[in-house]
């Protein structure tokens, strides 16, 4: 439990909610134009960083909510981000605009959920794993090779200038001028993707607090005991699917225009295995314990990026260790202790909590 140092009569006074809430929305605010001082980097690390928190938080959905151990949840990302890019770029000479395509590319990523979910619904553990995982690389070798005899993904090369977002005559890929104050189109798309993440924290705590959420509730618990109650438990699971892929196909779109080229590169396994990290080490089922487990698994590795070299030249007076080794190795390390002394994650679901220590007695 934490200890609070502030007086009773102030926790209690209706007016500290809307405080605290108004130093948070300020702090995200500001955020951008401190990190910009470091270097525009970090602003974009922030925006890869929030991208993640999206997926963390659909994969939550199957992973957390139904207890659905998913390997193949970039397959969804890839989907979405390939509907932007085919919907928005020279390649099929198509040019609509955002609005109409991410709910596309939330719809067809949807519809991909379902597909993999459909087979699998009499499979759980480490069975439904290997489906899944099956099923990601068989969207990401789809997508390298799609390109004979009818050039749909452009294959291993990808596609290239992909428009950027342009909402009410701002063009998120380029820097907007107000007289002498500068937007770069980096912080415009770090106020969309913190919107997003915002509107999608909000549909996840109302599912989790809903009779959908506890029926997947239920189902991760024991699924014959939630069917014999009366829970449909097929359709439940396939909208578990649906739900967690779609918001998985808006983050692949968002993160095509930010990156105006994608590739099958850039949805690899290693990338799912990232993903379902985050949402272990948040805390399974607690939904800003995946928002934290996302921020922390984007931020940490790259800060370590930075540190690594300069540190070991310091002290050795040159570089033993490459910083990538050395910063998976940390990362490695980091998850092997948590699953240690932290087995439910850093800020676990109260009912995860409780399976965990009734386990351990």
């Amino acid at each position: 439990m934490v200890r609070s140092y502030l007086p009773a009569s102030i926790r209690h006074h209706p007016a500290t909610l809307w405080v605290g809430v108004a130093l948070i929305a300020i702090s995200l605010i500001a955020l951008p134009f401190a990190l910009s001082m470091v270097g525009m980097a970090w602003v974009r690390i922030t925006n890869l960083a929030i991208l993640f928190a999206l997926l963390a938080l659909g994969l939550n959905i199957v992973v957390g909510f139904a207890g659905l151990l998913d390997l193949g949840y970039i397959a969804f990302y890839a989907v979405g981000a390939y509907v932007y890019a085919l919907l928005a770029s020279p390649h099929f000479g198509i040019h609509l605009p955002f609005w109409v395509i991410l709910p596309i590319g939330a719809l067809v990523a949807c519809f991909f959920g379902v597909l993999l979910g459909s087979p699998t619904l009499k499979l759980r553990g480490d069975y439904l794993a290997i489906v899944t995982l099956g099923f990601g690389e068989i969207i990401r070798i789809f997508m390298n090779n799609l390109s004979e005899p009818w050039n749909i993904t452009n294959g291993p090369k990808g596609i290239t200038t992909i428009d950027s977002i342009k909402f009410l005559g701002l063009d998120f890929g380029t820097t907007s001028r107000f007289g002498d104050f500068a937007l770069p189109g980096l912080i415009k798309y770090y106020y969309l993707l913190l919107f997003i993440l915002m509107v999608v924290i909000i549909v996840n705590l109302r599912l989790q607090n809903s009779r959908v959420g506890r029926a997947w509730e239920a189902i991760r618990e024991d699924e014959l005991a939630a069917r014999a109650m009366g829970i449909n438990t097929t359709s439940m699971k396939l909208l578990a699917f649906a739900m967690g892929a779609s918001f998985g196909g808006v983050a692949g779109g968002v993160f095509a225009s930010i990156q105006s080229f994608i590739s099958p590169e850039s949805f690899t396994l290693t990338e799912s295995v990232m993903i379902l990290a985050m949402v272990v080490l948040g805390g399974m089922g607690n939904v800003w314990g995946v928002v934290l487990g996302a921020i922390l698994l984007s931020f940490v590795p790259e800060i370590l990026r930075y540190t690594v070299e300069p540190a070991q030249k310091a002290l050795f007076g040159k570089q033993l260790i490459e910083a990538e080794v050395l910063r998976m190795l940390l990362f490695g390390l980091a998850m092997v202790v948590m699953m240690l002394y932290r087995p439910a994650g850093l800020l676990p679901s109260a009912v995860r909590q409780r399976e965990l220590s009734r386990s351990e007695s």
